[in-house]
């Protein structure tokens, strides 16, 4: 299946595909799914971009949460269905 730049994961815009990638990412990297704070930081978006984003991403089936707990993303995509994550740039000394 090919996807165009501009579609993700299920045709979904760059947006919605980095969120359900971000989410998969951070909850391995730290055992737990991030908060909607976390995402608002990561992003730089407002509270409610990021609450609008969880719900639309739930409405489409590529997560699931329990309404009013903390932290209960959990994406449902295969971690094969999601895109490849450019590496970061930095300019710390490498070890």
């Amino acid at each position: 299946m090919t996807r165009s730049h501009s579609e993700g994961v299920r045709g979904l815009a760059h947006t919605a595909d980095r969120t359900v990638t971000f989410i998969y990412m951070y909850s391995l990297v730290n055992g737990r799914p991030p908060a909607e704070a976390d995402m608002q930081r990561f992003f730089e978006v407002t509270p409610p971009s990021v609450h609008n984003m969880i719900i639309e991403l739930e409405r489409r089936g590529l997560i699931r949460r329990v309404p009013r707990q903390p932290r209960s993303l959990e994406v449902i995509v295969p971690p094969a269905e999601l895109p490849m994550l450019q590496p970061i740039k930095t300019s710390a000394a490498r070890y």
